[in-house]
């Protein structure tokens, strides 16, 4: 009986992942259980790089070598045991990306049943479920190949035609003087290359743009390259650019800047072909679907009633009825993914598993309300509770009060952030922890109240006209020297008013989003914000050598490790491991680098020193007031060394915000900041918001938190709801004035909050 009990819970014993501090619990299974704590308890530490990687782990150890080879590699977690796992589904943030052939429809499996739909149903006949495909020959549009748009060189963007070739006449990126691209035409004996373009005979023109030559040779770096076969620049370009997918480009920035995007003017942009747009079911074609808005679309698939398509039918609404409950209706499948949001990505992701008859699975997810008005949180919430009652077992990390409201059972981290984490405070019911003296529980029982006196404006910023995407010409003014706070339920237009029509109208704005702050595995903390540059020299300045000595990038850098302080080794089938460099011992540098001291500390002792360690550490103006900005938008846990690939959304946004804290006079957009905060670093964030406000500046935020509301001096709500029924300012004013308006989501979860007890 005993070991039947025993698996009624998923138990870990001796958790030390990252910074836990060899915890041991018991989590219920079957029911819902929410993980809380401030950013950087050790939440995630739990929950993904235990529990989750562990039963991934084991889960692929049941395939053959053939297969795990193929599959990703999970390390063994740093605990005594983690047992009763059961197969762990991952729903995450990370944006679903994709290139641009990948749609809401593709995604979701939606798109295959409708091109199914048509294959059986649609007249006239036009082929099997393939000849509706945009991804296949056999129904892809054979002027765009699928992609629904041209994409072209701009000649006059590409060439400055008052220039010759030696004088960098071709101003397209890798074709700058001196590149391999620019030797291939400047070597090919068709042109002067002291010529200005402009002066070319038209035939030398076209040899420039589209024409053909002898093999080139020509010399790199002192050595003859291999004879390069001589294309124009235009057929170059295209080959290396568009047709390979310019959105997957690491330089698409750099390369959009130099062409002209239309739609297909074959297919109008649905990416099909003439024979696939001429197939119809009761008057529509199936790119006329894909456009259509998923809430629309349900009731029109709803009505098709072909007895071929009686399975196919309840299917596919099965799954549209499932994006519109989860608050995504406003979407259309042709929407390319990688446009959608981490918060949209992650919910669609929930789509493939909800219709699901699995039962005894592990749901893990990561802050599913993410992007999320409180009317749609609601929504979340009862699918939360339908995987529950399936027979699963669903583990969410969140932060959101409505969320935890729900949970069957709570587990609170804490009791702070980094080395002051990593401990369990709090384990139980929802009523317990709104009792606890921990931080989430003193939060649960605080309610802010309606700010009541509000800053007066110092001008104005006009958006005009405004019709991007579902934006009804909107006209708006964002009050200057005030907090102004763009909230609306998911798709109203927020993010497209902000982010798209008010940046270029008022192009100066500091944009503080929540994009990584760098992909690489060498940039940290200190190398972001330049407090890398003054540690360098603050160490040659003590010991009288060069600064690029104290570089793991550099002269300073372990040659066995190459700075990187670890060394992976690949071994095939079985999980990679990634072990301490045994020379260094993991600190990066040369011994000789380590012997040079700062007040005691070498430049390692230095990196691996928290914020808040450096901040008492260091004496000098510089450093201290990186340091301090750091500690003031509440990242004072993080290493200076630590990996900027391992910061949330959350902590990039607000690693971005300390770069420009103090400053005044300037415009601060900010796209939902209150992203993966416990709701006492929300508190610190509105401190900061206001600080910025009273130092002179304008401060605009996205945001659905109720308390940024509540503290801001003038709200805009979009709406009334998402897609064709938003797009429209429904409210301009005080967060007092909101509460009397009707016609608002926000407003109405407004007067609900302020009447919690």
């Amino acid at each position: 009986m005993a070991s039947v009990l025993g698996m009624s819970h998923i138990e870990i014993t001796g958790a030390r992942e990252n910074n836990l501090k060899n915890i041991s619990l018991k989590i219920p299974k079957r029911q819902i259980t929410v993980f809380t704590g401030v950013s950087g308890s050790g939440k995630s530490s739990i929950v993904f790089d235990t529990i989750a990687a562990e039963s991934q782990r084991q889960l692929n150890e049941t395939f053959t070598s053939f297969a795990r080879n193929r599959l990703p590699h999970y390390g063994r977690p740093d605990a005594d045991a983690v047992g009763n796992l059961s197969a762990a589904v991952v729903v995450g943030q990370r944006r679903l990306g994709g290139n641009s052939r990948s749609t809401v429809g593709t995604v979701t499996d939606i798109h295959p049943l409708l091109r199914l739909l048509y294959s059986r149903v649609g007249t006239p006949f036009a082929g099997y479920s393939n000849a509706f495909s945009f991804n296949d020959p056999a129904g892809m549009c054979p002027e765009c190949e699928g992609v629904g748009r041209r994409i072209a060189l701009d000649v006059d963007r590409a060439f400055d035609r008052s220039k010759s070739l030696n004088e960098g006449a071709i101003l397209l990126p890798g074709f700058r003087v001196g590149t391999w691209h620019w030797n291939l035409y400047a070597h090919s004996g068709l042109f002067d290359n002291d010529k200005p373009l402009a002066d070319y005979t038209e035939a030398e023109w076209n040899t420039l743009l589209r024409g053909s030559g002898p093999d080139v040779s020509f010399e790199v770096r002192g050595r003859m390259a291999a004879p390069q076969k001589y294309e124009g620049v235009l057929d170059r370009f295209d080959r290396l650019h568009i047709k390979r997918d310019i959105e997957e480009r690491a330089n698409r920035d750099a390369v959009m800047g130099f062409v002209s995007v239309r739609p297909c003017p074959l297919c109008a942009g649905t990416r099909l072909n003439q024979a696939a747009l001429a197939c119809r079911i009761d008057g529509r074609n199936i790119a006329d679907l894909a456009a259509m808005e998923v809430r629309h679309l349900v009731d029109v698939v709803a009505a098709i009633d072909a007895p071929v398509a009686a399975t196919m039918v309840p299917a596919i609404v099965d799954r549209l009825r499932h994006l519109v409950t989860i608050g995504l209706g406003y979407l259309s499948l042709d929407r390319p993914t990688p446009t959608l949001s981490g918060g949209e990505s992650q919910r669609i992701k929930m789509v493939r598993h909800l219709g699901s008859s699995l039962t005894d699975m592990t749901y893990i997810f990561d802050e599913p309300t993410i992007g999320l008005h409180p009317r749609d949180v609601t929504r979340m919430n009862e699918l939360l509770r339908e995987l529950r009652d399936k027979g699963n077992t669903v583990l969410v990390v969140e932060h959101d009060r409505d969320v935890i409201e729900i949970a069957d059972h709570v587990v609170d981290v804490g009791p702070r952030a980094g080395t002051h984490g990593g401990e369990i405070v709090y384990e139980g019911g929802v009523e317990g922890l709104r009792q606890a003296r921990t931080l989430t529980g003193r939060h649960l029982r605080r309610n802010p109240p309606l700010k009541t006196s509000f800053r007066e404006p110092t001008g104005a910023l006009a958006v005009t006209g405004a019709t991007a995407r579902n934006l009804r010409n909107v006209t708006v003014s964002f009050p200057t020297g005030v907090l102004t706070v763009v909230t609306g339920v998911a798709g109203s237009g927020k993010s497209t008013l902000v982010n798209e029509a008010f940046l270029a109208a008022h192009p100066e704005a500091v944009v503080i989003d929540q994009a990584a702050v760098g992909t690489s595995t060498r940039s940290n903390p200190a190398t972001y914000t330049g407090l890398m540059d003054e540690i360098r020299g603050l160490f040659a300045a003590a010991g009288g050598v060069s600064p690029a000595l104290f570089s793991f990038n550099s002269k300073g850098a372990c040659p066995e490790c190459q700075g990187l302080g670890v060394i992976h080794t690949d071994l095939a089938f079985m999980d990679g491991i990634t072990s301490v460099c045994e020379v260094c011992r993991g600190r990066r540098f040369r011994p000789e680098v380590l012997r040079h001291t700062l007040r005691g500390r070498s430049v390692s002792d230095v990196l691996e020193m928290t914020i808040d360690e450096a901040a008492e550490f260091f004496t000098e103006p510089k450093p201290l007031r990186v340091l301090r900005t750091l500690k003031e938008v509440g990242l004072g846990y993080l290493r200076l060394g630590q990996p900027l690939g391992s910061l949330s959304g959350g902590e990039c946004q607000r690693i971005k915000l300390a770069g420009e804290l103090h400053k005044r006079g300037s415009v601060y957009v900010m796209d939902e900041p209150t992203t993966g905060l416990h709701m006492s670093d929300v508190e610190h964030l509105i401190e900061i918001m206001d600080s910025l406000v009273d130092g002179g500046n304008t401060v605009i935020v996205v945001e659905h938190n109720l308390d940024v509301i509540k503290n801001a001096d003038w709200v805009v709500d979009l709406g009334p709801d998402g897609g064709d029924r938003g797009g429209a300012v429904i409210f301009e004013g005080t967060p007092l004035r909101l509460l009397d308006e009707r016609d608002s989501f926000t407003a109405e979860h407004l007067r609900r909050d302020l009447a919690r007890p």
